[in-house]
């Protein structure tokens, strides 16, 4: 097990002035493999949003990736996601632009000037994810699994310590779906946190790892 990666202690999590959980405990380490699983409403999605600083923390002590959450400042926000990949439900692909240039799109955001580096890495991410052949498509030529493929990529592009994946199979076909459990299931053999958002537990049964259950405002672990 590698080192802890995401420490809650005692953690209230609050949407609009209202209680979604609280009490949290949590300690993720490196290379694990988490599922957050729970009905809809149940604060999945919630508790996720507080670890990428998208949502206040009211209480507690909560630290990612070494950086205090109580006290992070708006400016630090975007150092600690630079180290968290995030894989959203609904994709947030750029319709513009080809695959290619959304991930160029992110690596130049991200800080990368050498124009061959961002080439080398493109290119192995989307191998990566078995996307290699697609980068000069548009996101609307895309079946929605490969779609959700290129969001895992992009993800991955800094080599992240934590990859965040809200519902990422909620849109997808049950076998479409397993494919893209898989691949993030392969990914925390890699070494990186991965956790993940689901309400499909026949996933749980293919691709063991630790179960986190979101009910009556508290998160159980399983």
């Amino acid at each position: 097990m590698g080192e802890v990666l995401i420490k809650y202690k005692g953690v209230r999590v609050s949407q609009d002035f209202d209680t979604v959980l609280r009490g949290v405990d949590l300690e993720l380490c490196g290379g694990s493999f988490v599922y957050i699983i729970g009905k809809v409403g149940s604060g999945k999605s919630s508790l996720l949003k507080t670890m990428y600083a998208e949502l206040d923390i009211t209480d507690g002590e909560a630290e990612v990736l070494g950086f205090n959450l109580r006290k992070l400042k708006q400016k630090q926000v975007p150092k600690l996601r630079r180290r968290l990949g995030i894989v959203f439900q609904d994709f947030q692909l750029l319709t513009d632009r080809s695959v290619h240039d959304n991930l160029k799109f992110v690596l130049r955001a991200t800080g990368w000037h050498n124009t061959k580096e961002i080439e080398e890495r493109i290119v192995a991410v989307l191998n990566l994810v078995g996307m290699g052949d697609k980068g000069d498509k548009l996101p609307n030529e895309l079946s929605g699994g490969e779609q959700q493929r290129v969001v895992i990529a992009r993800a991955v592009l800094n080599s992240p310590d934590i990859i965040l994946a809200d519902e990422p199979t909620g849109n997808l076909d049950t076998e479409t779906g397993r494919a893209i459990t898989k691949l993030l299931h392969d990914l925390s053999d890699t070494g990186s946190l991965v956790v993940m958002t689901t309400h499909n537990l026949q996933l749980l049964r293919e691709f063991p790892g630790e179960v986190y259950r979101c009910e009556d405002k508290q998160l159980i672990k399983e």
